[in-house]
């Protein structure tokens, strides 16, 4: 296969990956990234590439791969490594110490203001953060599904107000 014939064949297969790099990222421009990384990838191997043997397989391949090791790579950036004579590898964020009672006023606060919610506000939005899809809480609470999303977004609304304490909290 000549390289014109190869370039070719990676573009035509570019919108198969697409739908792929974002079930693994579940990011739009870290699912470009790593659709571009794996063109780039394969046309620097395409001398690896044997004629005859499925292309997209080899894509989908390379592409699974490349997300393996970005994820690892980022992973080894957050580990902190002591260099005591025990040398312990040390998961940096569970070396973070919060404060309890911060969280405490931050859980009263919400318990309070989702009682204040209406209880047609409260209800699809209690159900959709306990994990319910939209059609099953509009089957249940018997409504359109329009507006149980209309419902869940006003009672966010709501939320958002009454919590605007701790929207723009820093810790020093």
């Amino acid at each position: 296969m000549t390289a014109i014939e190869f370039n070719y064949a990676l573009q035509t297969n570019t919108k198969t990956l697409k739908p792929f790099a974002m079930r693994l990222t579940k990011n739009y421009d870290d699912a470009n990234d790593l659709v571009q990384d794996t063109l780039v990838k394969a046309f620097l191997n395409k001398d690896k590439y044997s004629d005859g043997t499925n292309l997209k397989a080899w894509l989908f391949t390379i592409m699974k791969n490349t997300f393996i090791t970005n994820y690892q790579r980022m992973m080894r950036k957050n580990t902190i490594i002591d260099t005591s004579d025990n040398l312990h590898y040390i998961n940096s964020s569970d070396s973070i110490v919060q404060n309890d009672a911060y969280g405490n006023f931050a859980n009263e606060d919400i318990t309070k203001a989702l009682e204040k919610l209406d209880d047609t506000y409260k209800e699809p939005f209690m159900m959709y953060f306990n994990g319910f899809k939209y059609h099953e809480i509009a089957e249940k609470v018997a409504i359109p599904i329009g507006t149980v999303k209309n419902r869940i977004h006003l009672a966010r609304k709501e939320l958002k107000d009454r919590l605007k304490i701790y929207s723009n909290t820093q810790t020093a």
